[in-house]
């Protein structure tokens, strides 16, 4: 499986995480928010941008993640219906207890953003993931109409 990250163009050549908390990871919690598809990176990246500084260098992190790795799967029924508003402490405590687990390299996630699409968030501190790669890093503009 392919997925997508779209990064400023020096912190796109290694697949490295901040640990800074996030809607599915708390502070310390070394994780990559990837998402399936270009375009829905591209949305996923306005969004926490806020318009903000689109006139730097951007890369498209290509991922390879292995069919064979297993992947934690949330629904969106699975959470309230508040889920999309904000701060959801539910999505944060179900990606606390994933990480700290450590059984799944992989949660699959919905986003918020456009129903029935799907984030990735990879583990970078569980046992499997040195077989996910970075396999390109593509050249990326925003276009100006967005």
């Amino acid at each position: 499986m392919l997925v997508y990250k779209i990064t400023k163009a020096e912190y796109a050549h290694e697949l490295v995480a901040s640990g800074f908390r996030n809607r599915w990871n708390d502070d310390g919690q070394y994780v990559i928010y990837t998402s399936d598809s270009r375009s829905l990176a591209c949305l996923e990246n306005l969004v926490h941008r806020s318009n903000s500084g689109r006139d730097m260098l951007f890369k498209t992190m290509v991922i390879s993640i292995p069919d064979e790795l297993p992947v934690l799967i949330v629904e969106e029924t699975d959470l309230p219906k508040s889920w999309k508003k904000g701060f959801c402490e539910e999505c944060l405590q179900i990606g606390k207890a994933w990480h700290t687990a450590y059984k799944y390299p992989i949660l699959r996630v919905p986003t918020s953003i456009i129903p029935n699409e799907w984030n990735y968030i990879l583990n970078t501190r569980h046992q499997s993931f040195d077989k996910i790669r970075l396999i390109n890093a593509e050249g990326f503009l925003f276009d100006e109409r967005l």
